[in-house]
């Protein structure tokens, strides 16, 4: 994509411009994007009867739309499906990138990437949408794994709800680099830098009642 092409950023509001270290905070579309596509778990942060909740939960990304699931009987889902204009929610997702070890405790922080989405939830009702929806999840965790699945029957949409969050108000806040030591302390015999964390999977291990037959399939080995 030629810069004359590039997506347009997303827009600062009261809400997504930080109060601390704002020079580490973007709107860039396609860092909010690639921060979101690199997992698949998030904490959805709700008010239920006067007090926060935040539930960690799956999702998945399709475009500007953040799809979360659960069952039909999960309060979130019941309070995005009622009668209101929908569920007022705040979805953050964090990737943990290294330790940031400084000579003084006080500079001691991490390496990150972080995207925080304030929106409206909304249940998805479009039969359409919500199958497209419980795909793009599945491939979210997995990518390739919702062709290569039995695809859920009636009974099993019914029982399953899934959650509409439009990316509108999202921003992302990145740390990268070493510690922040203070001048009089680089003198001190402590050990500091960065322990880099980094995510990897295991080898897959079939189930037990797997028939010998079946292959591991292509898009589990590129994992």
């Amino acid at each position: 994509m030629t810069p004359s092409q590039a997506a347009p950023p997303y827009r600062a509001t009261d809400r997504t411009v930080p109060t601390r270290a704002r020079e580490r905070a973007s709107y860039d579309r396609e860092l909010v994007h690639s921060i979101l596509d690199e997992t698949s778990v998030c904490h959805l942060g709700f008010v239920r009867d006067g007090a926060p909740v935040v539930l960690p939960t799956l999702y998945g990304r399709v475009g500007d739309v953040l799809y979360v699931h659960g069952s039909t009987g999960s309060r979130p889902l019941r309070m995005a499906g009622q009668a209101d204009p929908g569920l007022e929610v705040c979805l953050t997702v964090t990737h943990v990138d290294g330790l940031v070890l400084a000579r003084s405790a006080f500079h001691h922080s991490i390496n990150y990437r972080s995207v925080v989405v304030h929106g409206t939830a909304r249940q998805v009702t479009d039969p359409e949408e919500k199958r497209s929806a419980l795909d793009a999840l599945v491939d979210h965790v997995v990518p390739g794994r919702s062709s290569d699945s039995r695809p859920a029957n009636a009974k099993e949409l019914a029982a399953t709800a899934v959650l509409r969050l439009d990316l509108d108000e999202v921003s992302a806040k990145v740390r990268t680099g070493g510690p922040g030591d203070d001048p009089e302390d680089l003198a001190l015999p402590y050990w500091t830098g960065v322990v880099p964390v980094v995510r990897g999977y295991g080898a897959p291990v079939a189930a037990e009642d797997l028939d010998p037959s079946v292959p591991l399939p292509a898009y589990l080995s590129a994992l």
